[in-house]
């Protein structure tokens, strides 16, 4: 399927600027023309994280189906789990056209989308008539002329309660201006206060606890990563999300893309992203779930993040490159790794490389 997705759908897509090519890609789950992906169940890549259980550590990053309209049609391509969003309390529009270029030397991506999305109600009404047990995510954040940018996360935990297996609070993206000033520590406390305590009043209304996940940035110092460990450890958040798009642009080959402005996603992130993945791995200890996102595009990719960290892992950018068939093709790889290592489950290769993330320099 990837070869045949390279050789024609790849091509014809690429006639199209980025966003047409994505509108049509979701029209194409949407009419069943991308066909479903058949993959004999593995044990061995099964994962319980936030008191979840996901059939394989594979998911699809938030960011592809911001308005909730294909996450059946993502999980039967064979990831594990699917993340929609970022939903916005409000309708937005997001910043002017063009805001995607494709960096197709580097295999990479540049989006200054800025939130846009349909808001909250038109989001949680397809939720609500979804029927099926699969795991959807809900990525929440804030509208661009909120005035209350805490108050607006706290209405998407209220929300979206009844229908989402997960939640991801975003203080990560580039393109909100002032957003990522709440990853600074006495913000991010009283983010993390007003969003917990919001879930924690719905688990008892609701009889069921729903994780939350924070989703930060590549692009933090060291006082920055120790205060999001501090803060994360100390709030008892259930996870991170480690990370968002990256606003640096080194090593790229494609440097007529890379002066546009936006954040940088695909294969550049991955060893930003890993690195920093590793070290707050270190920070926050071994239990704190993580999930590892940035320039997946293989089931070695996929399994280095595991090495560095990582509980499970998500993919975007690179599926503009590779293809629908992606997430098959690295759940049947990962499978023939685990086989090659000779473990019962993939999650004992689980920092079998953590020390060598930490030490990269990026």
């Amino acid at each position: 399927m990837m070869d045949l997705f390279k050789q024609a759908t790849r091509k014809g897509l690429f006639l199209f600027d980025p966003e047409t090519a994505h509108g049509m890609s979701i029209a194409g789950l949407k009419s069943g023309l991308v066909r479903a992906c058949r993959i004999p169940a593995d044990p061995r890549l099964a994962q319980t994280v936030a008191g979840l259980t996901f059939a394989n550590p594979l998911g699809m990053a938030a960011g592809y189906d911001k308005n909730a309209e294909v996450p059946q049609a993502l999980l039967r391509l064979g990831f594990g789990f699917t993340e929609i969003g970022t939903v916005t309390p409000k309708p937005q529009s997001g910043n002017p056209r063009p805001r995607i270029f494709r960096l197709v030397e580097d295999n990479g991506v540049i989006n200054r989308l800025g939130f846009n999305n349909e808001g909250h109600e038109a989001a949680f009404q397809r939720l609500a008539a979804i029927r099926g047990d699969g795991i959807i995510g809900v990525n929440i954040g804030a509208n661009k002329d909120s005035e209350d940018r805490i108050g607006d996360y706290v209405t998407g935990i209220r929300r979206f309660y009844s229908v989402a297996r997960y939640f991801t609070a975003n203080i990560s993206s580039p393109n909100t201006p002032g957003l990522r000033d709440l990853q600074a520590r006495e913000s991010l406390a009283a983010l993390l206060s007003a969003v917990l305590a919001a879930r924690d009043e719905e688990a008892k209304k609701a009889g069921r606890r729903v994780p939350v996940f924070l989703k930060i940035a590549p692009d933090l110092t060291e006082e920055g990563m120790d205060d999001i460990a501090a803060e994360a450890l100390a709030h008892a958040l259930d996870g991170l999300i480690v990370s968002n798009t990256t606003l640096a642009r080194d090593g790229l080959k494609d440097q007529r893309q890379a002066k546009e402005a936006g954040g940088l996603s695909g294969a550049p992130l991955f060893t930003k992203s890993t690195a920093v993945l590793a070290r707050m791995r270190k920070r926050v200890g071994p239990s704190m779930p993580i999930i590892g996102v940035g320039g997946v595009s293989s089931a070695e990719t996929a399994l280095e993040k595991i090495k560095a960290g990582a509980d499970l892992v998500q993919l975007y950018s690179c599926m503009v490159y590779e293809g629908p068939g992606l997430a098959g093709d690295i759940i049947r790889g990962l499978s023939k790794l685990v086989d090659r290592e000779k473990v019962s489950s993939i999650r004992e290769l689980r920092d079998s490389r953590l020390d060598h993330w930490a030490a990269a320099k990026v």
